[in-house]
């Protein structure tokens, strides 16, 4: 299987690395600017517990329009999406993987690239990328497996493809039927994270601050409620546990989870990271809600 990760942050380096290692998958990584630069020199370098490593990947700078690969993962940040789209529009390749964090109508990204084209998936990894060498893993299996759909809600042979691909690249996985369903709800549970680190005059240590804490329990809470009320239902169905849980107590776990090495590595990197990402998926998640709120 011909495999091309385009876009080689964090997220992208992490799953060339796993499929890398996968002996049926041949694996190629578009980047560009300083990073191109740095695999160029010295290759996708990765840390496997305390030892550096250097990964079994073609490195790109292009992606030509003849240029064919089963599966196209498209590994940028929302605010890339687009641009990434167009790049993509002409090349003939016909599965393109989108694992980025949006609330965007599927049919914008069919209209650039092609009816039937799109995957929409959303990553379970995180970590950093500390002078050239990719420090990262995967989250764990229960709280947030890598996740995918297609856009009209059947299993199908990609879906089986994709299966395979993730389970001989040890790469746990779910297949959702509503992947617009599942974003929304989880950006409903991201946003207010995120913006607890914004908010906050120490951003490492956020999850010290009860009061915070405490704020960001009850926004989860009510964007959960408000989901559950206006879209039918909740996805996963473990977020149902936002509507009746005391929001002292999703407060507890909020703190536990801002002060371990999970919280840490999965959270704060990312939220400091791209904040102009996060602000802008703030933005748009309260704008659906008051889109909706105003039609109903």
């Amino acid at each position: 299987m011909k495999i091309l990760i385009y876009g080689a942050g964090v997220i992208g380096s992490l799953y060339a690395v796993l499929f890398s290692k996968n002996k049926n998958t041949d694996v190629s990584v578009y980047a560009r600017g300083k990073r191109l630069e740095e695999l160029c020199e010295n290759g996708l370098r990765y840390c496997d517990k305390d030892t550096v490593k250097v990964a079994n990947v073609r490195i790109i700078d292009a992606v030509k329009d003849d240029d064919i690969y089963d599966y196209i993962f498209l590994t940028v940040r929302e605010n890339q999406l687009y641009k990434a789209l167009e790049e993509l529009r002409v090349n003939i390749s016909q599965n393109i993987v989108t694992m980025v964090n949006s609330l965007d109508d599927y049919k914008k990204w069919e209209d650039i690239c092609g009816k039937g084209r799109i995957i929409p998936a959303f990553p379970g990894a995180g970590g950093s990328i500390d002078d050239g060498i990719l420090n990262a893993g995967l989250t764990p299996a229960w709280i947030q497996p890598t996740t995918f759909g297609e856009i009209s809600e059947r299993n199908t042979k990609r879906t089986s493809e994709l299966s395979r691909l993730f389970h001989n690249s040890h790469i746990p996985y779910q297949i959702v039927s509503d992947m617009h369903l599942w974003q929304l709800c989880h950006l409903a549970m991201v946003v207010p994270i995120a913006d607890a680190y914004y908010e906050s005059e120490d951003p490492e240590n956020a999850g010290a601050d009860r009061r915070l804490m405490l704020k960001t329990a009850g926004k989860i809470k009510r964007n959960m409620k408000w989901l559950k009320n206006h879209e039918g239902k909740l996805s996963p169905k473990k977020f149902y546990m936002f509507t009746s849980v005391p929001k002292r107590l999703i407060a507890v776990g909020l703190t536990i989870t801002f002060k371990s090495e999970f919280g840490d590595r999965f959270m704060y990197r990312h939220s400091m990271k791209a904040p102009d990402e996060m602000r802008e998926l703030h933005r748009k998640f309260y704008g659906y809600i008051k889109d909706r709120a105003k039609k109903a």
